[in-house]
């Protein structure tokens, strides 16, 4: 992964997401929910300008890896990707209604991680070292 240049700035802010589904069901069991699932997350990235470095969706979850605006906080984009994929997946899947009578699809916590091309040690020492 390369450092972009912005119109204030130069970096780069790349996270691994993980979702999960309310009470943890294995709703991607399913593959057509899991390929869906896919589709869904690829095209909520692109319209919003985010970068897809891995995705995975097994059973009960949802890896990511994204990269994407520093203007761009993620809490925003974690927003749009569980917005935008309930909507869709309920409109694709009407049978999930009946695990998620109450409208969410997604449980409300979440794991997030920055990633980067450098350890903490390199970045100690860098700064130790000015």
């Amino acid at each position: 992964m390369k450092l972009r240049s912005f119109s204030h700035g130069y970096g780069q802010i790349t996270y691994h997401i993980v979702l999960a589904p309310k009470y943890r069901f294995k709703i991607f069991y399913n593959k057509r929910a899991k390929k869906d699932c896919e589709s869904i997350f690829k095209n909520i990235c692109t319209e919003k300008g985010y970068s897809i470095h891995a995705m995975e969706v097994v059973d009960d979850h949802v890896h990511l890896f994204l990269e994407f605006h520093p203007r761009t906080s993620l809490s925003k984009v974690i927003q749009h990707l569980k917005g935008g994929s309930s909507y869709r997946l309920f409109k694709l899947h009407p049978e999930l209604r009946e695990k998620y009578w109450g409208g969410s699809l997604w449980s409300s916590g979440k794991f997030y991680r920055s990633i980067g091309n450098v350890t903490a040690d390199t970045i100690r020492h860098y700064i130790n070292e000015s």
